[in-house]
């Protein structure tokens, strides 16, 4: 299961490190220490991802300019044996890709993995960066 530094966990939030930090230090967040530093588990990362994103901040969102390319943290993956839908939550934004289910698991889509959403009209491509 992939780890992210607090760094790291901010940007795929959409907030600062020092907020991340607070965050953990309340009890918000599990963190644990790594090669000396502060990690978070993917998997609770995707849980504060899917907290945030279902009661975003709208202040926060106003001054978030969206792009085409969206860095994120994949939250949920529902698969049969064609297709699969990816939930994603960049930022305060809630993400869904529909996909082959072969390109999901030849990417690794799982919760707590980030990923890129490529957003062209209504299509949403993911990408790990």
């Amino acid at each position: 299961m992939p780890t992210y530094r607090i760094a790291e966990a901010a940007d795929l939030l959409g907030v600062s490190d020092d907020t991340v930090r607070r965050w953990v230090d309340a009890g918000r967040v599990a963190a644990t220490t790594e090669g000396g530093r502060a990690v978070i588990e993917g998997t609770v990362l995707a849980e504060l991802a899917t907290e945030l994103a279902d009661a975003p901040n709208p202040h926060r969102a106003r001054d978030v300019s969206a792009r085409n390319r969206l860095l994120g943290i994949v939250t949920k993956t529902t698969t049969d044996t064609v297709m699969a839908q990816v939930e994603m939550v960049c930022g305060p934004y809630r993400i869904v890709s529909l996909m082959s289910t072969e390109a999901a698991n030849e990417l690794g889509l799982e919760p707590g993995v980030s990923a890129v959403a490529s957003i062209k009209s209504t299509n949403v491509v993911v990408e790990r960066p």
